[in-house]
């Protein structure tokens, strides 16, 4: 069997990338059955300790801001039975400018390594540029969640196309409860349902939504919009409450006090797979266009509910065949119209959730354990005795 260091953020922490980790562990477990040599190197922040992992020896915690401690870990896993490393890759979660400490882990390292990369730039700029770089050339494959992803590191560092491999983005099914019972729990009966999750922070465009929201209700004067999720602790270190406090505003001045539902808190994933499975129209109105992979994009889908989205990477890749659900980014009529459109008339809502459903099925979580499992086997078949080379950054 398989052993497998995961490199990650992990739960407790609350964070989409702890969470994908988790998931991916459980789902690779399913396919391959659960193995007591896996480990998972989880960076956790000097503020917030490693009290949750200390005690427990399937976890090895790793001081993301202690620089010494990336090429002390990686002398850990050299030294122990591990047979692959799989990095779970985002710039903000290493130590370092751009996350650099994390190259001391991987010129340390003498373990099969592949990485997934959860940013992709189309044209990787300063300071990501270079470290993205040395870690793509020195990892064995590299898993994206965008086929686009692939010709951007082809163009961008020079790869071999066949080093990289898409998997999607994992995703559960719907609720097993049924939906009518669901929304009459959630309190949706009788109201046209759009939802927004995640953690709360500036830079999601729900104020764009909030522009359209009027008209919509005049089309449609059941319409509801659910945005659940607590705000993101971050933002809160940083600014407190104060976007929420915006929103709220600008909810009142709309006079939208019936059709905007706010839920400040946690969220758990049964929790959210019910929202998802109740809800008649999913939105991400994301500005920005650059957003390689969406979690959320993906549990929507997964779950197999109608997206209206803005058309950035992810959007555009995950829902190819559905150009008609993406719309511009600030453009309050084409929002109001197609949204109001689609809450207006179940028969094409159903139409699209057929739609959908048939492209989540491909990136529920059993199905991307099982791509994953396969390429581990391939990788340890043609295992490599040399050991990896990676220079330094210079600024």
């Amino acid at each position: 069997m398989i052993r497998i260091a995961y490199v990650s953020t992990y739960p407790p922490r609350r964070c989409g990338l702890a969470t994908f980790t988790e998931h991916l562990r459980q789902s690779i477990d399913g396919v391959r059955g659960p193995s007591d040599g896996d480990r998972v190197i989880v960076l956790y922040n000097e503020s917030d300790g490693d009290d949750a992992y200390r005690n427990d020896p399937a976890y090895w915690p790793l001081p993301a801001q202690n620089r010494a401690a990336y090429a002390e870990m990686a002398k850990r896993v050299n030294e122990s039975d591990i047979d692959v490393v799989l990095l779970q890759h985002e710039f903000g979660i290493f130590g370092g400018e751009a996350g650099e400490y994390i190259l001391d882990f991987i010129a340390a390292l003498n373990k099969p390594l592949v990485t997934t990369f959860h940013t992709v730039f189309a044209d990787p700029p300063l300071p990501y540029r270079p470290i993205q770089g040395k870690i793509a050339a020195a990892s064995d494959a590299i898993i994206v969640m965008n086929r686009q992803a692939i010709p951007y590191l082809v163009k961008a560092f020079g790869l071999p196309e066949e080093k990289i491999v898409y998997i999607p983005h994992g995703a559960p099914g719907p609720s097993s409860e049924n939906r009518d019972s669901l929304r009459r729990r959630l309190g949706f009966s009788g109201r046209k349902v759009m939802l927004t999750f995640g953690l709360l922070s500036r830079g999601k465009g729900i104020e764009s939504v909030l522009a359209a929201l009027p008209g919509v209700v005049r089309k449609v004067p059941e319409a509801l919009y659910v945005i659940a999720g607590q705000t993101h602790p971050e933002v809160k270190k940083r600014e407190g409450e104060a976007y929420r406090e915006e929103l709220k505003s600008l909810i009142h001045r709309l006079g939208l006090e019936h059709h905007v539902h706010m839920e400040d808190r946690y969220f758990s994933e049964e929790e959210l797979i019910d929202y998802l499975t109740a809800c008649d129209l999913y939105v991400t109105p994301y500005p920005g266009m650059q957003q390689i992979t969406s979690g959320t994009l993906a549990y929507a889908v997964g779950v197999g509910r109608p997206v209206v989205s803005t058309p950035y990477e992810h959007a555009r890749d995950l829902l190819r065949g559905c150009e008609e659900l993406l719309l511009p980014y600030g453009d309050t009529t084409a929002w109001e119209e197609r949204l109001g459109q689609l809450l207006a008339d179940e028969a094409a809502l159903k139409r699209w959730e057929e739609k959908v459903r048939q492209i989540g099925a491909n990136t529920h979580w059993p199905r991307v354990g099982e791509q994953h499992v396969a390429l581990f086997a391939r990788m340890c078949a043609a295992k490599r005795g040399e050991v990896k080379t990676i220079g330094t950054v210079s600024h």
